[in-house]
């Protein structure tokens, strides 16, 4: 009894219930949640406190920067799945949904945006990060020794599609900056036949069920919202016993990688990104980690949709 009083106790403000109801659907940052609220940052931290001491809400640091969610498991977690058809009735629900979706909108299109800048120097920026590192070849050592259909999401200027093109029949590249995939077709003029640039965002894939056989995602779910929602979706877009090879950055505190490179998580550790997996339906062959420059960490990830 008195867990549930601490909570209500908690939640004794309208203020808190708006923070409670967008945060059991969103994950957000402070920056985001000031915005949202319209107040100053020392108030609102001190709301997100309350309702973090009381169990409510859960906090991830990424840098300098930290992000909330409401609860995901507990008593917390209890009483907000309780409490969340009351809190969807409110009077502000509708009008707070409205507002943190354009935050959320406008957050992609500053990532797009970003990529689209800088799509003439990518290239060699990612040759900053990764040295001698060939991920290319990397990636095809994990690839079936042939496939029908391959897909590189976030194909960026094309360069590891022209890899996978080696072993596949025919490739499928996704991103979504307009200026990458320009730089992209360029590169493929002669093999047209055989390649498929989308644009598109890669929560909502702009590929059938099941039309690949092969995917690899490469140094990009640290530029995205929702990694997790990305590998539930190349999961539908997979045949069942198709491939996926990922990689990704080991956890890391350079928060230069922010403003440098458009980065939002600092890495993952890998017992993040098994989790991930397994939710979407994939099941784990083979992981591994390999140092580059900067002293940072390239994971690979191979696994097959189950």
């Amino acid at each position: 009894m008195s867990q549930t009083l601490h909570f209500f106790k908690a939640l004794s403000d309208e203020t808190r219930l708006r923070l409670l109801f967008i945060l059991n659907r969103f994950e957000l940052n402070v920056n985001e949640l000031v915005r949202f609220l319209g107040m100053g940052q020392s108030r609102v931290s001190r709301h997100l406190k309350i309702l973090a001491d009381a169990g409510l809400l859960h906090y991830r640091r990424e840098g300098l920067w930290v992000f909330y969610s409401a609860a995901g498991e507990g008593e917390g977690r209890k009483f907000i799945n309780a409490l969340a058809p009351f809190l969807a009735a409110g009077s502000f629900a509708a009008d707070d949904l409205a507002l943190v979706a354009c935050i959320i909108e406008e957050r992609a299109s500053k990532t797009s945006q970003f990529f689209n800048t800088i799509a003439l120097v990518w290239d060699s920026m990612s040759r900053d990060i990764l040295g001698s590192f060939r991920l290319e070849e990397e990636v095809l050592s994990l690839m079936p020794v042939r496939c029908h259909t391959a897909v590189d999401l976030g194909c960026g200027t094309g360069g590891m599609l022209q890899c996978l093109l080696r072993r596949a029949d025919q490739a499928i590249g996704v991103d979504g900056a307009p200026s990458m995939l320009e730089l992209a077709r360029r590169r493929f003029v002669d093999s047209q036949n055989r390649v498929s640039l989308r644009i598109g965002d890669l929560e909502h894939l702009p590929l059938r069920d099941g039309e690949a056989d092969f995917a690899s995602i490469n140094l990009v779910l640290h530029h995205l919202t929702n990694p997790g929602t990305v590998l539930r979706e190349t999961r539908r877009v997979l045949e069942p016993g198709g491939v996926l090879v990922l990689s990704d950055f080991d956890r890391h505190d350079d928060d230069s990688l922010r403003t440098d490179y458009g980065d939002r998580w600092l890495g993952f550790d890998s017992a993040t990104i098994e989790e991930f997996l397994r939710e979407a339906d994939f099941h784990l062959a083979a992981s591994y980690s390999n140092p580059v420059e900067r002293n940072l960490s390239i994971h690979m990830y191979k696994a097959v949709a189950v």
